[in-house]
């Protein structure tokens, strides 16, 4: 019954960071935006994709940034 508010909650948490309070706002914030704007994008009829569409703009923020947004940057490769 309560299941797509706590699927977005917890994406939200995973965009932002888990132990970043400030990060998880930010999350749900730009989880919110992302999903509107594509309700506003996309035509009356594709209305259910605008899920999927977010759903797939986290899982390039996952790629991008996978321990949050505000998560302090890590280089990554080989140091010699």
């Amino acid at each position: 019954m309560g299941f797509d508010p706590v699927l977005v909650a917890f994406v939200a948490c995973v965009i932002g960071g888990f132990g970043s309070l400030p990060g998880a706002v930010l999350g749900g914030f730009l989880l919110g935006v992302a999903e509107v704007t594509m309700l506003i994008i996309l035509p009356q009829s594709a209305g259910g994709l605008a899920s999927a569409a977010v759903f797939s703009l986290v899982a390039l923020v996952l790629i991008w940034r996978p321990d949050g947004i505000l998560s302090p940057a890590r280089d990554k490769g080989d140091k010699i």
